[in-house]
Parts: C-alpha cells; sequence; structure tokens
C-alpha cells in the first residue's frame, strides 16, 4: 500500500470547513470525490491534519491517502486540479512513506490571523480579515500576546474541552505570537506544537479586548489560571484565520 500527501490552499468561504459534515459541502468531501473519479475507486479516505471551521481559509493544509498502485502524480496532479472547484487548488502531490500521517507526524503548525482596523472596510477583505472597528492600543496587544507564549494549559481557549485531544492532553506550547502590520490593518501570526479546537480565535478574541481595552491585561493570567472556556472572550470570527502551514520532519515526510 503507497501513501500520498496533498498540499492544499483554500477560500473556505462557501464550506462548511475542512471536516466533511452531513448536508453541508466540504473541502474534504470535494477532494476524496474528485479522487475517486480519478482512481475509480469507490471510496477514497482522505485524512487531514485537522480541521477547519466554517469560513477559516488555508494556503498550507495538508492530507495523506493510501493506495494500493504507484499513481502518476504529475498527471493526477493536474487532473485534480481540472475537477475541483476553482476555490479549492492542489499545489503539490507527493509520495510519502507509509508510516506518514499527515496529523499525527505533524511537529508543528502555522497561522496567520488578519486584522482590518481601518473605519471603512475595504470590500476586497471582507472575506479574509476581521473588521475590528474599536479603537487598539498597539503596544498593550504586543504585551498581551507575549503572556501566550511558552507551555500552557489552553483549556480556557478551547471549544469542546472535555473532548477529543483537549480532554486528554490540554496543555500546548505556542512557539510565537508574532504582531505584523498589513495592509489596513495587523496580522497575527501564530506557530505552535499544536491547536485545540477554536484555539486561535478564542486567543485573538480575548486579545483584542484587552487591546481596546475591555479587559485588562492582568486577567489573562487569570482565565488560563480558570480552566473554563466561559472565562474567555468570544471568538474572533472565522474569515479571518488562515492555516499557513504544517511542518514535518525528514523533509515533510517524502520519500527520498
Amino acid at each position: 500500500m503507497h501513501c500520498y500527501k496533498l498540499t492544499i490552499a483554500y477560500d473556505g468561504t462557501n464550506y462548511s470547513g475542512w471536516q466533511i459534515q452531513p448536508n453541508a459541502s466540504s473541502i474534504q468531501q470535494k477532494i476524496q470525490e474528485a479522487l475517486c473519479i480519478l482512481l475509480k475507486k469507490e471510496k477514497v479516505v482522505l485524512v487531514g491534519s485537522g480541521r477547519t471551521d466554517a469560513g477559516v481559509h488555508a494556503k498550507g493544509q495538508v492530507a495523506h491517502f493510501h493506495f494500493q498502485d504507484y499513481i502518476d502524480l504529475s498527471r493526477l496532479h493536474v487532473s485534480l486540479n481540472g475537477l475541483l472547484p476553482r476555490d479549492i487548488r492542489i499545489k503539490a502531490v507527493e509520495p510519502v512513506s507509509p508510516r506518514f500521517h499527515s496529523q499525527y507526524s505533524a511537529i508543528r503548525k502555522e497561522y496567520h490571523y488578519y486584522l482590518h482596523l481601518n473605519r471603512v472596510m475595504d470590500p476586497f477583505q471582507r472575506l479574509y480579515s476581521w473588521h475590528f472597528q474599536r479603537k487598539i492600543d498597539v503596544n498593550i496587544l504586543k504585551k498581551a500576546a507575549i503572556l501566550f507564549t511558552g507551555t500552557h494549559d489552553f483549556t480556557s481557549f478551547a471549544n469542546e474541552a472535555h473532548r477529543g485531544t483537549a480532554a486528554k492532553n490540554p496543555v500546548r506550547t505556542l512557539y510565537r505570537l508574532d504582531i505584523k502590520p498589513n495592509e489596513g490593518g495587523l496580522r497575527l501570526e501564530f506557530e505552535g506544537d499544536g491547536f485545540l479546537y477554536k484555539m486561535v480565535r478564542n486567543i485573538v478574541g480575548t486579545l483584542m479586548d484587552v487591546a481596546s481595552h475591555k479587559r485588562a491585561i492582568e486577567e489573562i493570567d487569570q482565565i488560563f489560571a480558570a480552566k473554563n472556556r466561559r472565562q474567555a472572550s468570544l471568538a474572533a470570527p472565522p474569515e479571518g484565520l488562515f492555516l499557513i502551514q504544517v511542518f514535518y520532519e525528514n523533509e515533510n515526510g517524502c520519500l527520498d
């Protein structure tokens, strides 16, 4: 059995998210259907590095599938992009070790969150950033961001904290949370060894409440200690979030 890795970019606006949902259109579903047609199989199981929610985008999502035969990957790559909707693109198709797993082999991930801070929203950014209309203190935002870096129990910043991976181990290491200028606003860059469900959006929502003086920066330590999602702020909207890259050892797990 051979294992193949896909690197995928998508605009999540018109989808229920990455994961297959009943009575809704998902990115995983669209790619699986295209693979079934091209590989002439009734069923192909595509496993992603993690789920992204409705409206969330990706520039570097990773998924893998198994197939019993060798595949002409150049031809498959072109054919997949020919069948898929234009808001889903396969950036690369690569052979990987049979032991490779897009989720469990990952060693870290990078997400970006885009904030539009101008008084008037740029209509060309409305689907790809959060139009935050309260005034913010960027210096306080940067100071607050530092408090999230390092190794912490992120239970308070995880939805469904008592299910799945969060229930098993809510401790994650955030290597960096950088605040960088972006056209019309700011870009928040997150890089960590893993992320709990809605963790990035919940952190961003809390950071923006602090930066706009709706909450005090001293509350952040109290929110961590509470281990209670209700203590953190509302999640930031999904449209500002992008999965940028998933990192693996051994040249992304590809075969030599």
